[in-house]
């Protein structure tokens, strides 16, 4: 699921404000809501909040891919997410 890299670099940086914490985080809800609704397809109010947390993760893996490309590439493999759409 999570490569231990990913646990090992962010718990030794210790910076829980980073990007990459929060995308981590992010992703746990993300992966724990979808298992969730695998079992409850009409709790809307939990599809509401999962689609509110997608696009937080969306818009924190724009902005790291704006600013630094390499730990967005880093990232996004570790945590194995499909990379974001260009328009």
């Amino acid at each position: 699921m999570v490569k231990n890299s990913v646990i090992s670099v962010i718990s030794q940086e210790e910076k829980r404000g980073s990007v990459e914490f929060q995308v981590f985080n992010f992703t746990n809800k993300i992966r724990r809501l979808t298992s969730h609704l695998e079992l409850h397809k009409k709790d809307y109010l939990s599809q509401r909040g999962l689609k509110k947390i997608l696009g937080k993760r969306q818009r924190l893996l724009a902005y790291l891919a704006k600013k630094n490309r390499v730990r967005y590439k880093e990232l996004i493999n570790q945590l194995d997410i499909r990379e974001t759409k260009t328009r």
